[in-house]
């Protein structure tokens, strides 16, 4: 793995997008927020495996196309968030959806 592993066990680091939809993308004007125990000056990002250099600030918009994660110390990795630059998308809500859920999908351009 390219990124720190989450604690066995432990509650899991979360990685909000705003606007709600994914995959997001850079013309929405994408703002990520991490949420996991601890401060956020503890919080580290990753674009695409690289560490970026937001550490200390648990949201920032992304201006970049590229695949996201943050990590925080007590809860790990979040899951991951993929930032398209396309023209054409098809976006789904960017919440657990289980099987027999009725979804809104999108299709922008």
């Amino acid at each position: 793995r390219c990124c720190p592993l989450s604690p066995t066990g432990a509650q899991t680091t979360q990685l909000l997008v705003q606007p709600p939809w994914t995959p997001a993308v850079l013309w929405d004007g994408v703002t990520l927020t991490c949420q996991g125990s601890g401060t956020a000056a503890a919080t580290t990002w990753y674009k695409d495996c690289q560490r970026l250099g937001q550490e200390g600030h648990d949201s920032f918009i992304v201006n970049k196309n590229g695949t996201y994660s943050c990590y925080r110390p007590g809860t790990g990795l979040s899951s991951y968030v993929r930032v398209l630059d396309d023209w054409l998308v098809l976006q789904v809500p960017a919440q657990a959806l289980l099987e027999g859920d009725t979804a809104t999908l999108r299709c922008r351009g």
